[in-house]
């Protein structure tokens, strides 16, 4: 009797072959669910690829966190200068001036990245996971299409008062 109990267990654990496929369709609405939920934003992908410039920043929403995206939103197209585990850096030329798209793969690396930067001072363009530096007064334009918060770092050294 004790050498059956093992093989009726054992049968209880294996899934039988009607529930099997509902585990795997359990699981496949699951991982789609999570997918729509991590990508959401819009149900329509022309409202999502023309964003509110006057909306975005007042909603509190963000441009998301890839230089390609970013560049397109503010009207012209990166140039990527540095592609690296931490980072990824693309250029902006415009007829306004250049600006630098830095993107990062966790916030925690673009606190860091700050953190850094505060050394050399100047005024930044930050989102989640995202900053854009240019010239202050190209700041608050891009701000307007791509949302985030302007900060100003300050510097040190003799030179770091002086803007």
């Amino acid at each position: 009797m004790s050498h059956q109990q093992p093989l009726a267990r054992s049968d209880r654990r294996t899934p039988s072959r009607t529930r099997r496929p509902r585990a795997v369709a359990a699981a496949g609405v699951l991982a789609a669910l999570v997918l729509v939920t991590a990508c959401g934003g819009g149900d329509d992908d022309k409202a999502a690829a023309k964003p509110s410039r006057a909306a975005a920043p007042a909603a509190g929403v963000v441009a998301p966190a890839k230089v390609e995206v970013i560049a397109g939103l503010a009207g012209c197209t990166a140039k990527i200068r540095t592609e690296a585990d931490e980072l990824r850096e693309g250029v902006c030329h415009t007829a306004k001036g250049d600006f630098l798209i830095t993107t990062f793969p966790e916030e925690r690396l673009k606190e860091t990245w700050l953190e850094s930067a505060r050394v050399y001072g100047g005024t930044y363009l930050v989102g989640m996971r995202w900053v854009v530096s240019a010239k202050p007064e190209m700041l608050e334009p891009l701000r307007a299409k791509l949302g985030g918060t302007i900060r100003k770092l300050s510097g040190i050294g003799p030179d770091a008062n002086a803007s």
